[in-house]
């Protein structure tokens, strides 16, 4: 009788022990979803770090890609504005001691100190001035260039800083039989390649050998080897007449009226930076007081 009541006892100890391993179960399942809740929670948070990560550093490239966009960052952090130029009296030219000066060359110097960097000229194949810049040989040309349609369409420009003509250059003693556009069909003249004055003899039609530079076709004319040549009105008034290196040319007829620009790479924010600094030296006569030094100071555009 004793062992069965043992017996008995044993069997409902056991069955005892069952349930309550059985009551653990639940327990030990609902331990191990807790498990996973947290792990898939630490997951979420560890993927919305990711993001923000991924955003931060799309913030990050965005700035990055807008600095290496900007040539003003990109002149600023070289220390440099390489300006393209030709030698081109008054508007840059050099010194006795071999410094490029010029309205164009001290202006441009004046410029390069605001952004806080050092102009350095450069001279360029007037022909190439597109590709040169392109090229980030150069940051900008600032050398009496006309805003053609051309050029409007290929750099980015600054606002018109002074006027400008195209002109034929004769010498003195032949002026009187040049006094008109139909009085020029049999002349050759020397022009500047890719110059506003090689647009002009094409745009009449005239004969035309090309040179580097406009005081190379000045040259020219001199020498007797071209009959005539189209400068700018500019450099005509500073280097042809009494006074001057070209005593015995002078200049008549004015083919057209045009305006001078700064060219930078298409898209630059340097063109914009450039037109405060022109309104706020007009403003303060600084640009005027450089005009007057190099006898251009008619020609100057309001900003």
């Amino acid at each position: 009788m004793k062992k069965l009541i043992a017996l008995s006892l044993t069997m409902m100890l056991s069955f005892s022990l069952a349930a309550c391993g059985s009551s653990d179960a639940p327990g030990s399942s609902q331990d191990s979803s807790n498990t996973q809740t947290d792990t898939a929670s630490d997951d979420q948070t560890d993927s919305a770090a990711d993001k923000e990560d991924d955003g931060s550093s799309t913030d990050s490239e965005s700035s990055t890609s807008s600095s290496a966009d900007s040539d003003t960052a990109y002149v600023k952090e070289k220390g440099t504005l390489v300006v393209g130029i030709t030698d081109f009296e008054p508007m840059d030219y050099k010194d006795a001691d071999g410094n490029w000066i010029g309205f164009d060359a001290d202006m441009a110097s004046a410029f390069a100190e605001s952004l806080g960097v050092k102009a350095e000229f450069i001279e360029i194949d007037w022909d190439n001035k597109k590709m040169e810049l392109e090229g980030k040989t150069i940051d900008c040309v600032w050398n009496g260039m006309t805003l053609t349609d051309e050029v409007l369409s290929s750099m980015e420009c600054s606002k018109p800083y002074c006027n400008n003509a195209q002109v034929v250059i004769v010498p003195s003693d032949k002026a009187d039989l040049y006094q008109d556009v139909e009085s020029l069909s049999e002349l050759n003249f020397a022009v500047e390649a890719g110059s506003a004055g090689e647009a002009q003899a094409k745009a009449n039609n005239l004969s035309y050998t090309p040179v580097k530079q406009q005081s190379g076709a000045l040259m020219e004319v001199a020498a007797g080897t071209s009959d005539a040549a189209i400068i700018d009105s500019l450099m005509a008034a500073a280097m042809v007449g009494e006074g001057t290196g070209y005593e015995n040319l002078t200049y008549t007829v004015g083919l057209n009226s045009e305006e001078y620009g700064v060219g930078f790479r298409k898209g630059s924010d340097l063109a914009a930076a450039l037109n405060d600094f022109f309104a706020a030296s007009y403003e303060d006569g600084t640009m005027m007081k450089c005009a007057e030094a190099y006898g251009v100071q008619a020609a100057v555009v309001q900003q």
